[in-house]
């Protein structure tokens, strides 16, 4: 099957991938747009990973005020170059994961990062309910554990699902930024302040 020059452009515009890796993913997949674009995330995803050990010194602050100055969000995003950290592509990420953490309070970046004296309470209230529930013994720290990792998915902003688009994580919201850029992306701390607080 001939791949057209238009459909590499339209796989282009959408993926942000380079042209020749646009139409060997539509060549690979007999024109099946779709099953393209799932070529190239997959092939993104990989180099992302390769990039992760990368130094990320570059990048910049982004700020975001919400509900009438009612609750603020400054956030610190790394790349590697001064050229990245100028595209669109990159100040865009900036400003979601902004507006991301005003909506959704994180408590860390990573779940690593979120306090041990919030964890080992949460741990404990969770061990409480379980023994409350009436769940047999044997099974209690298998069911706190279940609990800490929704935890973590709810309080750790990488592992957040994405305020915008709830299908996907911070992870790979950054993860996909990454691949178009081709720099290691990471967010290196936030502070949210909000009325009151």
């Amino acid at each position: 099957m001939a791949i057209s020059a238009a459909q590499v452009k339209e796989l282009r515009e959408r993926t942000g991938a380079g042209m020749l890796e646009c139409k060997k993913a539509l060549e690979e997949t007999g024109g099946d747009f779709e099953a393209a674009v799932d070529v190239l995330r997959a092939k993104g995803a990989a180099k992302a990973a390769k990039r992760a050990g990368r130094e990320a010194r570059e990048g910049m602050i982004g700020s975001y005020v919400h509900m009438g100055g009612k609750i603020g969000v400054l956030i610190e995003v790394n790349c590697e170059t001064d050229f990245v950290a100028r595209t669109d592509d990159f100040q865009g990420l900036v400003r979601d994961l902004a507006m991301h953490v005003a909506a959704a309070n994180p408590l860390a970046v990573t779940a690593e990062e979120i306090p041990e004296e919030i964890v080992e309470r949460e741990r404990a209230v969770f061990r409480e309910q379980v023994k409350n529930e009436g769940k047999p013994e044997n099974l209690w720290d298998r069911i706190v554990e279940g609990k800490l990792k929704k935890f973590y998915q709810d309080n750790a902003l990488l592992d957040q699902a994405f305020v915008k688009d709830p299908d996907k994580t911070i992870r790979q919201l950054i993860t996909e930024v990454s691949s178009k850029t081709g720099e290691n992306i990471v967010v290196r701390r936030f502070v949210r302040y909000a009325l009151g607080e």
